[in-house]
């Protein structure tokens, strides 16, 4: 089998399965192409307000692109205009959580630096690999590496093309939170959960916020942060907020 990319739908939270297992979930040109198009019905389906990333099996999240699909490209023309999957994650409007487990490598750890959080398993091996192979990868991490960790361990690591495991991922701040093998999926499906029971509004309007201070001045960023709340009370989900607080219950948010 080839390999698929899968959407599976609970309630209101959305999981985003990378399922080829026996290749450690590694992504073809038709996967990526997969990921694109459930990155749009993610974004357009009103009911879904959270979204788990991971990867099938048990011994990697996804260890990058397929390279025997990468050596097809008949020039570097046609390699440009690929389908860019690490973009699909990074193009999502809602909260993406990434559970991370055995490796997470080159394009796939790009992907999961396009997520919002990462829990990962303590078994987890992350690395950059590609400049150890004669090229540089494609789908971020030179940009998102220095802004999570700073310009010098974002060279050891591009540089270098070594791996780290978990712990080290945590202390740097490549992920958010580390759990013992197996918990991973469950941990990031309970934030999953978490988030969906919010103003959908509020979270997508924090996310944007939060992308925005990536890229803009702080004087820009601060006006984007006071639209973004200005668009929050414009929804006026804060009313069911207020009321709840004042009858000292959870806030339900119907929208």
């Amino acid at each position: 089998m080839d390999g698929t990319v899968r959407l599976e739908v609970v309630e209101n939270v959305a999981e985003l399965v990378i399922d080829r297992p026996a290749k450690h979930n590694a992504v073809t040109p038709a996967m990526a192409a997969e990921l694109v198009a459930h990155a749009h019905r993610i974004d357009e389906d009103g009911a879904i307000r959270a979204v788990l990333l991971r990867g099938a099996g048990t011994r990697a999240f996804c260890a990058g692109s397929d390279l025997n699909a990468l050596a097809r490209y008949p020039d570097a023309w046609s390699f440009r205009n690929r389908v860019a999957y690490e973009a699909a994650i990074r193009s999502i409007r809602k909260p993406v959580v990434a559970a991370l487990k055995g490796w997470a490598l080159g394009g796939g750890m790009e992907m999961a630096l396009a997520a919002d959080l990462r829990i990962a398993a303590r078994s987890t091996r992350i690395g950059f690999p590609e400049v150890t192979r004669g090229w540089v990868g494609g789908g971020g991490a030179s940009q998102m590496l220095p802004r999570l960790i700073g310009y010098g361990q974002a060279m050891r690591l591009l540089l270098t093309g070594e791996q780290i495991d978990a712990e080290e991922a945590l202390r740097l701040g490549i992920v958010e939170q580390v759990v013992e093998d197996g918990a991973e999926e469950e941990t990031a499906r309970t934030i999953c959960r978490r988030l969906a029971g919010f103003s959908p509004v509020a979270v997508q309007a924090v996310k944007a916020a939060v992308r925005q201070a990536l890229e803009a001045p702080l004087s820009a960023g601060l006006a984007y942060e006071n639209e973004m709340n200005v668009l929050c009370f414009a929804a006026g989900d804060h009313h069911e907020g207020i009321r709840a607080f004042a009858e000292k219950r959870d806030a339900v948010f119907r929208r």
